[in-house]
């Protein structure tokens, strides 16, 4: 059995009397250089620092005999080790000794509810991924330059105003906080802030929207606009955890709007315009969402699997959008091709030619076919008259 037990920056002190007992009675203990440090003279078991890779100790652990302890920061299922073993070794094998995580610390400390509150781990995450326009979140960090990197974003995203909390120690003698705005800790912050922190952030100003309007997208005309990036979503019906390919992605509206529906949605863009694929970039970091910035489609396709990991394994987009390139010759077979079954692929179409192509696949496999045709009202001298949007031509299958 592998017991995994939940410790904080108060050490052996912290722990409840289920906890310290199993440490005391542990043969071998697992653990980072700083976890295992926490430990006391009475655990008197072996000490092992987790090795790289990290795979390879995982396996060594297969080969001890009796239970086998692991020490681990706070609770280990928040983004912690526990999961990991979990899905290594089974839930028949592991049992897991909750912490106070240093996520509830630091509500409690602000007075803030946790069910209110957005848990964003930068450990093995760029800072961009902490890009939020509203709300509030503890991010935990990987270092002592994380605050002052997720600061200086912010700042340069226009929420400087955002109040910004940097927690060290969380829980230990040596507890330490300071509070400010994201602006005046990009322009100066203490020298002195430690690896173990995290940082508690109320967004300012709060502009939460969903869909976002066209005007916040960076673009040069070449976006899907509102109205039938809502029906192309909805076609898309993405969910938690997938991947999306966005073909011919213009501004990477789509790509962001999918990457903002659920937790763990993320997209590759591809886009053979090196402008708009800026204006991508662009777009993505401004929303703190995960997209993938890639070249030309169909020829960046086989670049981007082997990127994902290989012929094996290939984590296969869970739905394609093609907004642009439909009439190019190979281009559709290839989204198709690399389509897994259960997959979702939705074209959209603003010209006769490109229409034709879908109408041919449509008779072809089958799946729907939409048309959408969306009139503003606009000054007609002195009334209001009804000036027509080119109509689009959608369709949508489900690959069998």
């Amino acid at each position: 059995m592998i017991i995994v037990v939940g410790i904080g920056a108060d050490g052996m002190s912290g722990l409840p009397p289920r906890s310290s007992n199993e440490l005391r009675r542990a043969t071998v203990v697992y653990g980072s250089p700083r976890q295992l440090g926490l430990l006391d003279d009475t655990v008197t078991a072996e000490r092992r620092q987790w090795s790289k890779p990290f795979m390879g100790a995982l396996q060594s652990i297969r080969d001890i005999d009796g239970d086998v302890h692991v020490v681990a920061s706070g609770d280990p299922m928040l983004h912690g080790i526990g999961a990991t073993l979990f899905r290594f070794f089974g839930s028949d094998e592991v049992t897991v000794i909750p912490h106070v995580s240093s996520v509830t610390l630091a509500c409690a400390r602000l007075g803030w509810a946790v069910q209110d509150t957005e848990v964003i781990s930068l450990v093995n995450r760029e800072p961009r991924n902490a890009l939020r326009r509203g709300g509030q979140a503890v991010v935990l960090s990987r270092d002592r330059a994380t605050p002052m990197a997720l600061a200086v974003l912010l700042n340069n995203h226009g929420r400087g105003d955002s109040e910004f909390t940097v927690f060290e120690q969380l829980g230990g003698p040596s507890e330490r906080r300071h509070d400010g705005t994201a602006r005046e800790w990009a322009d100066s912050h203490p020298l002195d802030v430690g690896d173990l922190n995290v940082i508690a952030v109320r967004y300012l100003p709060d502009e939460r929207v969903w869909p976002l309007p066209d005007s916040l997208f960076t673009n040069d005309g070449q976006i899907t606009k509102q109205s039938i990036r809502l029906a192309t979503l909805g076609a898309l019906a993405p969910r938690p955890g997938e991947r999306l390919w966005d073909v011919g992605a213009g501004s990477g509206s789509i790509s962001v709007e999918w990457a903002r529906s659920w937790p763990g949605c993320t997209a590759v863009a591809f886009e053979r315009d090196e402008r708009r694929r800026m204006f991508i970039g662009s777009n993505a970091a401004a929303f703190g969402v995960s997209v993938d910035v890639r070249g030309t489609a169909p020829e960046a396709f086989d670049e981007v699997v082997l990127s994902d990991g290989g012929v094996d394994g290939v984590p296969l987009p869970a739905a394609i959008f093609i907004g642009g390139g439909v009439t190019q010759p190979g281009l559709l077979q290839a989204c198709w091709d690399r389509l897994p079954a259960g997959g979702r692929l939705v074209a959209n179409a603003v010209t006769v030619e490109s229409e034709a192509v879908l109408v041919q696949w449509y008779s072809r496999v089958g799946g729907e076919l939409r048309r959408f045709q969306h009139y503003r009202g606009e000054p007609l001298g002195e009334f209001t008259g009804w000036r027509p949007a080119m109509p689009v031509t959608q369709w949508a299958v489900t690959k069998q």
